[in-house]
């Protein structure tokens, strides 16, 4: 029989299920530490009551790991350089954090010698694999344990659990649960549960006081974005202050339906307006500078890349491989783009780049040719058609 005592590093969001595990933890026995990973989209009194309510449920110790830069570098690069939106509207805000989280957990689970590790999640998520596959790859020989997923406990429960023992309750803990990070903000539970219920009013109207329309610049340099109206920042801290302009507009905010890796139906709202804009801005730099067939096959490939990270594969070999196929493709996709933000929307208006394939040289669109003839391009036309042609004739016949 298995020992359950010990050190034991548990992933720790502060909300009502990684509290619950804690406190259950510590009560069978296991010197329990408490790991938060900061994502991003948290402020200092975020961080502040996150500790205080991870040491008030049982944590001997607290560690509050800086996850953003690995973040960008390890994820979000590739779901930028790559378009990745499943469903053809979500970005991805949750699969990449997971991953990271679950890497920082072995970390300091290797630093205070633990003997298990732990996670939250329930039985019917996306977190409980994303969490699984990434521990089971990266720290074989530790345990894993999940109070939530093994009593099969709902948040009542939880709640009910925590009250009898006078422990604290997180705020809302009863509604549903909300993720902020680097790359947006998810909902769940409640609403998200009925495909027919609509978005609570955070998720639907713009704000009342959001400012008047106005154009940013975005730079590029090799399918990255580097400065935001002229301001070099590093890719967490650009993330970061274009999330915060979105938000002022109400912008990028959606609900998203679709599969899960468990093969049965999910649905979250969700705001990324800092990720939607940069995804949609890149795509539209990357038409002026790619040919038809690098852009054909990295969308094939971003759109696979992106459901493998969505369902925890993200230590696939493939993932390597097209991940370097991506950052082949970004070799000339250096510009800048302009960006129109407007309560609860955005354009992108404009676009260059030294390394533009739009070459007035050549043609002008619908107007001009420069490179070839009339009779040229009669001739091209008519060749063009012969494949229709023939599979006309052989369907008369």
């Amino acid at each position: 029989m298995q020992n359950d005592s010990g050190p034991l590093v548990l992933a720790f969001s502060g909300g009502l299920d990684t509290s619950y595990c804690a406190a259950k933890l510590a009560a069978d026995g296991w010197t329990v530490h408490t790991v938060w990973v900061d994502t991003g989209g948290a402020s200092d009194p975020d961080r502040a009551r996150i500790r205080a309510q991870a040491l008030a449920v049982g944590a001997v110790h607290h560690h509050a790991v800086d996850g953003r830069a690995p973040v960008f570098d390890r994820f979000v690069r590739f779901l930028i350089q790559g378009n990745v939106l499943r469903g053809e509207v979500y970005p991805l805000s949750v699969a990449a954090e997971r991953t990271q989280q679950a890497i920082s957990l072995v970390a300091v689970a290797r630093e205070v010698g633990a003997a298990a590790v732990a996670h939250g999640s329930t039985g019917a998520g996306n977190d409980q694999v994303r969490f699984d596959v990434a521990l089971r790859v990266l720290a074989p020989e530790l345990r894993i344990l999940t109070p939530i997923r093994d009593a099969t406990l709902t948040r009542p429960q939880a709640i009910a659990w925590l009250e009898a023992r006078g422990l604290p309750v997180p705020p809302q803990a009863g509604a549903y649960s909300v993720n902020a990070g680097l790359w947006g903000t998810t909902w769940g539970g409640g609403w998200t549960h009925d495909p027919w219920t609509g978005p609570p009013a955070e998720l639907l109207d713009p704000p009342s006081d959001a400012p008047a329309p106005a154009e940013i610049v975005i730079a590029w340099e090799l399918g990255l974005p580097t400065t935001l109206d002229g301001a070099p920042l590093a890719g967490p801290a650009l993330v970061e202050r274009l999330g915060a302009l979105t938000q002022r507009y109400g912008i990028g905010r959606h609900t998203h339906t679709g599969e899960t890796a468990l093969g049965i139906k999910g649905r979250i709202g969700f705001e990324a307006g800092a990720a939607l804009v940069l995804i949609h801005a890149h795509r539209e730099i990357e038409k002026l500078v790619l040919t038809r067939w690098q852009t054909f096959w990295k969308d094939q490939l971003g759109r696979f890349y992106g459901d493998r990270l969505h369902e925890g594969q993200y230590f696939d070999p493939a993932l390597r491989d097209i991940e370097a196929l991506i950052a082949s493709s970004q070799q000339r996709v250096t510009g800048e783009t302009r960006v129109r933000l407007a309560p609860g929307r955005f354009q992108v208006t404009g676009v260059r780049s030294p390394f533009s394939m739009m070459d007035p040289a050549v043609a002008t669109y619908g107007e001009e040719p420069r490179l070839w003839t009339g009779d040229e391009a009669r001739a091209f036309a008519r060749v063009a058609a012969i494949p229709s042609l023939l599979a006309a004739r052989a369907a008369a016949r």
